[in-house]
């Protein structure tokens, strides 16, 4: 087992280290174009995916303890957080982007294009990294095909309930820690990404990212497209919604409760 996980540290400390560079190089070679911002979402989600699939191969079929898999989880969200360079890497934050008029419609749709065709290409290019049989692990799943099994266990609508909680907590984490600086901003969302996998993980595998699921978990036996669309598609988005919609809310209503306190003391001071 030990050789297993270092070869998947391996695999993943060269993902994220080509991704940073091809990541640098895109964006000097496309800054006047105005295609980096594209061409950087593209290589982070392909990062992302890469390295769940390694993730996800190595929790599920590598016999590692809980509490490792958990802490790879939080030491990789750390490490895409500081090396995304503004990707989103999530159709869900995108979309959130886009309601918030910091992004326009065609911006976002493209960007969800890009994290499309990413989560394709992780897809296609993890076989060809696990078919080098670097590892007894990756021998053993070339051997079944790369086959997988669905991490759905539990009905549709509870599924897709643990998917919109998930996506709930980890964009309420983001939205509020926006001001903060990002060496404590990064660690703070990456626990709370951590949490929600293990609180969710043993359900659904706990992804609240659609492009990632299509990656890592449409592929898998077990349930059909539209049934993998409804728990990892409208659970996410769901989730997003519902935070980013209750706190605008909560932050009207409280400026609505808290602007009459301060009425007096204006018209004493215009007095």
């Amino acid at each position: 087992m030990a050789a297993d996980v270092a070869v998947s540290l391996s695999v993943l400390a060269v993902v994220v280290l080509l991704s940073d560079v091809t990541r640098r190089l895109l964006v000097r070679g496309l800054g006047n174009t105005g295609l980096s911002p594209y061409a950087v979402e593209l290589v982070s989600t392909f990062q992302l995916c890469c390295c769940t699939h390694e993730l996800k191969l190595l929790s599920e079929s590598g016999g590692i303890p809980p509490q490792l898999a958990l802490t790879l989880t939080y030491v990789t969200s750390v490490a895409h957080g500081l090396t995304f360079r503004g990707a989103v890497g999530n159709p869900c934050g995108v979309l959130e982007h886009a309601y918030r008029a910091r992004l326009s419609g065609g911006c976002a749709v493209r960007r969800i294009a890009c994290q499309f065709a990413a989560a394709v290409a992780a897809r296609a290019a993890v076989p060809v990294i696990w078919g080098a049989g670097m590892s007894g692990l990756h021998s053993r799943h070339k051997l079944l095909g790369f086959r997988c099994v669905s991490a759905i266990h539990a009905s549709l609508p509870q599924a897709a309930a643990v998917e919109l909680m998930c996506a709930f907590a980890v964009q309420t984490v983001i939205t509020h820690t926006q001001s903060v600086e990002e060496k404590y901003r990064v660690p703070a969302v990456a626990a709370a990404i951590t949490t929600a996998v293990y609180a969710g993980g043993g359900v659904t595998g706990a992804v609240f990212n659609p492009a990632l699921a299509f990656s890592t978990q449409f592929p898998c036996s077990g349930n059909s497209f539209l049934e993998y669309c409804f728990v990892y598609w409208l659970g996410p988005l769901l989730g997003m919604m519902s935070s980013v919609l209750l706190f605008d809310k909560l932050t009207t209503a409280f400026s609505r409760k808290s602007s009459p306190l301060h009425l007096p003391l204006q018209t004493k001071k215009q007095a």
